[in-house]
């Protein structure tokens, strides 16, 4: 999709068609989600500071994001995919890989599925995407790059919306391009590739893989010396379990009271033993992240006797874990992780499983937060006198706080 998160609010407000819109944390620690292409002439771009941004086009318009919203736009398209092939492995609410080699005979051929595809998208949702067509997911992925809008001086300028990479024709299309379009390769990668003579991809292919890897090591070695010559037999999985779930936030003040983190640490806890029993997935480890006022960051963890998607399990690791970091810097970003997930359906039951009251009890708080909304019900800690509950949806902060958005200790931020 076309700065998605940017259009779909474009598409909300038509005042703000051809102006330079974007979507993010608006407070002083936010960070950019997506700009428009009017506001990507200014130099703005996605995970930028908004303080930054703000600098760069101070007339440009600021909106606070609305993940769930976006999910739901997502939704639709992502149906409009799988109606051209069940085979769809979603990247992101904005990216997906599509297998249509099973489909060419009924539908027609790749290129053509690719300009249908962008018609019933725009028909239906009024969004722009841009596709690319290739043999390999790797090459796609660069396809759909060059298919994409350009941003010149002068303003943005749209691109063919389709680019086709036809078979034969990839090391053409692959070798010129600048060793940096390449997945893995970043700033210090490059630096180490220019000290072996790599500018573009070309050079790359050319390097033995014995002297990649003794440059980069094994993994990212061979990596990148696939990826160069053009190696890529990743196929499109259409159910990939995610890795981890977690739950963090940026707060608008860096905290420093023992209380408040303990607070914020059993809500999120409970949110991401919410979103386990959703997913229908336990956790085997639990993973604390802290970042403090410096910006430096530290992560601790700790593996649970059992896999669990209890949140009783999953904030009672989480504080213990918190119990153990000197906050006293103060804290700028907390968050609670889920890792080593495992299907619930294959998680073995102990003896005291039958007699614990809890899970019935959690099971029966989601479906109140499903009925009556993710404010009516949560962790007694997560309460604030005069605001109610802090719900661990409502207050998710994907992209950092927004401007006069309640802190942790109730004070309006900045």
């Amino acid at each position: 999709m076309d700065a998605f998160y940017a259009a779909v609010e474009v598409r909300r407000r038509p005042e703000l068609r051809g102006k330079p819109v974007v979507v993010g944390g608006t407070g002083n620690r936010g960070v950019v989600a997506a700009a428009s292409y009017e506001a990507r002439v200014y130099g703005i771009g996605s995970a930028m500071p908004s303080v930054r941004a703000r600098r760069l086009c101070p007339h440009a318009v600021f909106l606070p994001g609305d993940h769930a919203h976006y999910a739901e736009v997502s939704k639709r398209v992502m149906a409009i995919l799988r109606d051209v092939t069940p085979l769809v492995e979603p990247l992101s609410l904005d990216e997906a890989f599509l297998d249509v080699r099973g489909v060419a005979r009924l539908l027609g051929v790749a290129p053509d599925l690719a300009v249908v595809i962008r018609e019933r998208i725009l028909e239906t949702e009024q969004l722009t995407c841009s596709v690319g067509v290739a043999s390999t997911k790797f090459m796609a992925k660069l396809a759909t790059e060059r298919a994409k809008p350009r941003v010149e001086p002068s303003g943005p300028v749209w691109g063919s919306g389709v680019h086709v990479v036809e078979a034969g024709t990839e090391f053409d299309f692959l070798h010129p391009l600048p060793v940096t379009a390449l997945f893995g390769v970043g700033p210090a990668t490059s630096r180490r590739l220019t000290r072996l003579g790599v500018e573009t991809v070309g050079d790359l292919a050319r390097v033995t893989e014995s002297s990649l890897t003794a440059a980069l090591g094994a993994s990212a070695g061979r990596q990148l010396h696939q990826l160069a010559n053009g190696v890529d037999d990743r196929p499109v999985v259409v159910n990939r379990r995610p890795r981890s779930i977690s739950h963090e936030e940026t707060f608008s003040s860096d905290l420093h009271a023992p209380d408040a983190l303990d607070a914020e640490a059993a809500r999120m806890g409970d949110a991401v033993a919410r979103r386990l029993r959703s997913s229908s997935l336990v956790a085997r480890t639990i993973v604390l992240k802290v970042r403090f006022g410096d910006f430096k960051t530290i992560t601790r963890s700790v593996t649970l006797r059992a896999p669990t998607d209890g949140a009783r399990e999953v904030v009672a690791a989480a504080r213990e874990l918190l119990s153990g970091v000197d906050i006293t810097p103060g804290v700028r970003l907390l968050g609670v992780g889920a890792s080593g997930l495992v299907d619930a359906s294959a998680h073995q039951l102990s003896f005291d499983d039958g007699s614990d009251a809890h899970p019935a009890a959690e099971q029966v708080a989601d479906q109140i937060r499903d009925r009556f909304g993710s404010s009516a019900i949560g962790p007694a800690v997560a309460v604030r006198a005069g605001r109610g509950l802090r719900s661990p949806v409502d207050s998710e902060q994907k992209w950092g706080p927004d401007a006069g958005a309640p802190q942790a200790d109730g004070r309006p931020s900045r």
